[in-house]
């Protein structure tokens, strides 16, 4: 760190502002040009030194315009740079919160809301960063993003702090990571679900995709960090591989690493739910959860490795038992129908042959499956996506997703392939009446999984956001 930079820091911590969008700098700030992904900052800092930024954070190389009165630091990457200058401005290091990152295709929000409940139950008082929102006691937030930018997310640790918060569990996305949107933060825990297709329209290979996520054990602050790692997963196993010191856990694979890994064994999976037996160095204990399938199983290890990893004790993990669900995963939407209906945010085709392979083995008369591909996203796994409810869909409701500035038809028309060995195909780009029909072709006995978005309460199409619930659907529709 150069002793400009220093110097910087050291005026920051002091309490200079800091900018990273060149339209809200005021006079005798900072702006850091960040190099975005359609965007480089550097092409505002002119914008920036006209409403009189005093610095200017830019690459090596970097250039103020003549007679600018501004005073130029060159940094090798100006996004670590802002999450350096927001831990200064925030004083994040000082805060002797504990944080915990989780990581993975799927799997991250059910097992933040579980390391939340567990971990409050053991007396801590837990702030969580997710998909769903952020929140801690007394305080919610509605998510914009799982991860929140850089300045954000310090921000909002420094309130949660301030509200007594001492432990932090965040999800944190590929995307986060390879954009250094967790810059400046030093990570106690952290969690890998799994690796399976997805946002490959950004990463484009399976290999980038999983690199990012490795950065979260091997690249960022506090190597040492304890790492619980899903060694079922193949690419958890290479982690595993490249970070020995981590832990890993899994029902199936033999579970190896710190202690000899947490080994867990599905004594019972029925429609009322688990029963795990787990295994960790001389240590074993049994847990019952009204969670379903194995999908599930591998979520509550994982938020019990990790939470032994802060500390808590295996006869503390009981509580668990009183966890009842997370908002859009294989949620019950209750009505007066009576019929047997779940949402679930599943939307990639890993995450739905989890959900629907778990809803299959359980004693319905057949499953119905509304679901949808979003648009401006990988196209190559929508026809996986149909495969995927092929397999297991007595009847398949194609519809729209978050079409976003696809046409619906076409992103329908890319997933039509997947769909040719099911029975019985419905075909509705209109997501409500796609939900109607479904309902109406049940009887009692059958079950029907609403599938892709999940908790959110809205549809993305052509660039709006259009109010839109499936939960609030199905309750309106069978009241």
């Amino acid at each position: 760190m150069n002793s400009t930079f220093n110097e910087l820091v050291s005026a920051v911590a002091a309490g200079l502002m800091v900018r990273s969008d060149s339209r809200r700098v005021r006079s005798g700030e900072v702006f850091v040009a960040v190099p975005g992904v359609g965007v480089d900052g550097a092409a505002f800092i002119s914008d920036a030194l006209e409403r009189g930024a005093a610095w200017v954070v830019g690459l090596p190389g970097t250039r103020l315009p003549e007679g600018a009165n501004a005073r130029l630091v060159e940094h090798e990457n100006p996004r670590v740079a802002l999450g350096e200058l927001a831990a200064a401005y925030f004083k994040t290091a000082e805060h002797g919160q504990k944080l915990v990152g989780v990581t993975g295709t799927n799997g991250k929000t059910t097992i933040t809301y579980l390391m939340e409940h567990v971990l409050t139950a053991a007396g801590r008082k837990v702030g969580v960063i997710g998909t769903v929102n952020y929140r801690w006691p007394g305080f919610v937030l509605d998510a914009s993003m799982t991860t929140p930018d850089c300045w954000q997310l310090h921000e909002i640790m420094a309130n949660m702090a301030a509200a007594g918060v001492d432990t932090v569990v965040m999800e944190v996305s590929s995307h986060a990571l390879d954009q250094d949107r967790v810059a400046g933060l030093a990570f106690d825990v952290a969690v890998l679900t799994n690796v399976t297709q997805d946002h490959l329209d950004y990463h484009k290979t399976m290999d980038a995709y999983f690199n990012a996520k490795a950065r979260l054990f091997c690249d960022l602050p506090r190597r040492n960090k304890a790492g619980i790692v899903n060694v079922d997963d193949a690419y958890g196993r290479i982690l595993l591989e490249r970070c020995p010191q981590c832990t890993g856990y899994g029902l199936y694979y033999p579970a190896t690493g710190g202690n000899g890994g947490l080994w867990g064994d599905i004594v019972s999976s029925s429609s009322r739910g688990l029963h795990l037996a787990m295994k960790y160095g001389d240590q074993r204990w049994e847990l019952r959860s009204s969670l379903i399938g194995k999908h599930n199983a591998s979520n509550l290890l994982a938020a019990q490795g990790a939470a032994l990893a802060l500390g808590v004790k295996p006869k503390e993990l009981k509580s668990l038992e009183d966890f009842h669900g997370v908002p859009g995963r294989l949620e019950r939407i209750p009505n007066a129908g009576g019929l047997d209906v779940f949402v679930d945010y599943a939307h990639t085709p890993d995450a739905l042959e989890n959900v629907l392979s778990c809803v299959g083995e359980l004693d319905f008369r057949r499953l119905f499956v509304v679901f949808g591909c979003g648009g401006n996203r990988d196209r190559t796994k929508r026809p996986l996506m149909g495969e995927a409810v092929a397999r297991y869909a007595d009847v398949a409701i194609l519809t729209s997703d978050n079409p976003r500035n696809e046409e619906p038809l076409a992103i329908m028309a890319d997933v039509r392939p997947g769909l040719a060995r099911c029975a019985h195909v419905i075909e509705d780009s209109d997501r409500r009446t796609a939900i109607a029909a479904a309902l109406a072709e049940m009887r009692k006995g059958d079950v029907l999984v609403i599938a892709g978005k999940g908790h959110e309460t809205y549809q993305e199409i052509r660039g709006e956001r259009h109010p839109f619930s499936d939960a609030e659907v199905v309750r309106e529709i069978l009241g």
